[in-house]
C-alpha cells in the first residue's frame, strides 16, 4: 500500500515546533505523555459512580467536588512547597502519591470511603501542576516557553485522547482495571522524573533593602493577575461539566460508556491535530478578540448540547465546538500568566492560576449536578452558554481598561518577572503603554521563532 507524502509546510511546522528545545524538556513531556494515557479515572469516575455503582447525579458530583476540593488546597500548596523545598520533590511526591490513593480508590466501598479517598486522590494529583509549569519555566529560555507549554499541553492532549477511547473499552470489563493502570502508569512518571530531571529551582536572590518579600499575599494582591485568574474560573467551571454533567446526562440518553469514550476523545483527538496549525494562526492575532472567542465558543459549544437529545453524533459536534475555543485559550491564557510570574515566585503564582480550575472542579461538579436533577439538561447547557457571553464581556472590558499594559507591567517588573521581557518584546515600537495594551496588543502567541506564550496544562 503506498505511503502518502507529508506535505513540506507540515513538515516544516512540526520541525519547528519540536526543535531547540532541551533535552530536560523531552523527559518531562515524555512523563507526562505517560502519565496521560493511563489518565482514566477522572474522565470515567462519574460514570463509574452512577452506571457501575448505582449511585445518584448528586452524590457523583459530591464526590467530584470533593476532589476539586483536594484539587484546590494543593494548588496553593504545592505552589507554596515549590517554590520553599523544590520542584522536583514537590512533583515527584505528588505523583507517588497519586499513584497510591487511585490504586486504593479502586478498592474502596461505601459512600464516605470513596469520598475520602476521591478527596486524596484530587489533593495530590493537582500537586503536581504548580511544580511541572515551574520547570518548564526554569529550564526553557523566555523566547521558547510559549512553545514548550504547547507541546506539553499537545502531550497531555495525546494521552487524554488516546485513553479515553480506550477506556471505555477497559470499562466494559471492569472499572478495577481502569483504576489499577491509572496508578501504575503515574508511578512510572514519578520515576522518570525522579531519575531524568534534577532540581532546577533558581537560587533565591538577596534581599535588597525595603523590598517587600513575594508571598501568597503579594499574588492575591496583584489586582491584574487576579482578574484574569476570576475570569478564568468562569471558563472553568463550564470546562468542568465536560468530565462531569455531560457524563452523566449523556447516560441518561442512552449513550453508552463506549460511545461516550469516543465521544470525549474527539476532544483529545482534536487538540493533537488542530493544536500546532491553530497555534501558528494565533500568532500576532489580537489576545482579547482571541479569549473572547475562545470563551463564546466554549460556553456555547457546551450550550449546544441542550440539542443533542439522544444522538452521540450531535454530542460529538458540541465537543468539537467547545474544543476549538480550548484551543484558543490555553495558549493565550497561558501566555498572559507566565508574563506576570515572578522568577522566584513562579510556584506561588501558578498554584493560584491552578487554584481557579481546582475551585471550579470544587464547584462545577456539585452545581451541575444538583441542576442536572432538578432542573434538567436544558438548565445545565443554558447557563454554561450563559457563563461563557458573560467571561466574553469580561476579557473584553479587561482589554480596554484604562492602564492595563502599565499595571500588568508594573506588578511583574517589582518581583523581577519576565513581564518586562514581554513588553520589550511585543510592545517596544509602540511606545508609552495604552489603555489595554496589556491584553489587546501583546498577541497570543509570539513570532515564528518563539511559539506561543506558556500555557500549564490541564494535567
Amino acid at each position: 500500500m503506498p505511503v502518502l507524502p507529508v506535505p513540506a509546510g507540515a513538515r516544516r511546522a512540526v520541525v519547528e515546533a519540536v526543535s531547540g528545545l532541551p533535552r530536560q524538556f523531552w523527559w518531562l513531556w515524555t512523563s507526562t505523555l505517560i502519565n496521560r494515557l493511563g489518565g482514566f479515572v477522572v474522565t470515567f469516575l462519574a460514570l463509574y459512580l452512577t452506571t457501575d455503582r448505582g449511585y445518584s447525579a448528586s452524590y457523583a458530583g459530591l464526590v467530584a467536588s470533593l476532589f476539586g476540593l483536594g484539587s484546590a488546597i494543593a494548588s496553593v500548596g504545592a505552589g507554596v512547597l515549590t517554590d520553599r523545598i523544590g520542584r522536583r520533590p514537590t512533583l515527584v511526591t505528588a505523583q507517588l502519591g497519586t499513584a497510591l490513593f487511585t490504586a486504593v480508590l479502586g478498592f474502596t466501598d461505601g459512600p464516605v470511603a470513596i469520598a475520602v479517598v476521591a478527596f486524596l486522590v484530587g489533593l495530590c494529583n493537582n500537586a503536581t501542576r504548580p511544580a511541572t509549569s515551574a520547570i518548564i519555566a526554569d529550564i526553557v529560555p523566555a523566547a521558547d516557553r510559549v512553545r514548550a507549554y504547547s507541546l506539553n499541553y499537545w502531550a497531555i492532549n495525546i494521552g487524554f485522547g488516546l485513553s479515553a477511547a480506550v477506556a471505555g473499552l477497559i470499562a466494559t470489563r471492569g472499572y478495577l482495571t481502569l483504576f489499577l493502570l491509572d496508578a501504575l502508569s503515574t508511578l512510572v512518571c514519578a520515576v522518570v522524573i525522579f531519575v531524568r530531571i534534577p532540581e532546577t529551582k533558581p537560587d533565591a536572590p538577596a534581599a535588597r533593602a525595603g523590598e517587600p518579600s513575594i508571598g501568597l499575599g503579594t499574588v492575591f494582591g496583584d489586582t491584574r493577575f487576579m482578574a484574569v485568574v476570576g475570569l478564568n474560573l468562569l471558563l472553568a467551571l463550564v470546562a468542568q461539566q465536560g468530565s462531569t454533567t455531560l457524563a452523566v446526562d449523556m447516560g441518561r440518553a442512552g449513550i453508552s460508556s463506549t460511545e461516550y469514550g469516543l465521544v470525549i476523545g474527539l476532544n483529545g483527538l482534536l487538540i493533537v491535530v488542530l493544536q500546532i496549525p491553530l497555534t501558528r494562526w494565533m500568532e500576532h492575532r489580537s489576545r482579547t478578540a482571541l479569549l473572547i472567542a475562545s470563551a463564546l465558543f466554549i460556553g456555547w459549544g457546551f450550550g449546544l448540547t441542550a440539542l443533542a437529545g439522544s444522538s452521540a453524533w450531535f454530542f460529538a459536534f458540541t465537543v468539537a465546538v467547545w474544543t476549538i475555543g480550548e484551543i484558543l485559550n490555553a495558549p493565550t491564557m497561558m501566555g498572559l500568566v507566565a508574563e506576570l510570574s515572578p522568577t522566584h515566585a513562579r510556584g506561588r503564582y501558578q498554584g493560584v492560576y491552578s487554584l481557579s480550575w481546582s475551585l471550579a472542579s470544587f464547584l462545577g461538579p456539585a452545581v451541575g449536578g444538583v441542576l442536572l436533577e432538578r432542573a434538567g439538561g436544558a438548565a445545565v447547557w443554558g447557563a454554561c452558554a450563559v457563563c461563557g457571553t458573560v467571561a466574553a464581556a469580561g476579557y473584553a472590558l479587561l482589554g480596554r481598561r484604562p492602564g492595563a499594559a502599565t499595571e500588568a507591567t508594573e506588578a511583574a517588573g517589582t518581583a523581577g518577572t519576565a513581564g518586562t521581557e514581554a513588553a520589550v518584546e511585543h510592545g517596544a515600537a509602540v511606545g508609552p503603554a495604552e489603555p489595554g495594551v496589556e491584553l489587546a496588543k501583546a498577541s497570543a502567541a509570539a513570532p515564528a521563532d518563539s511559539g506561543p506564550e506558556p500555557a500549564p496544562a490541564r494535567a
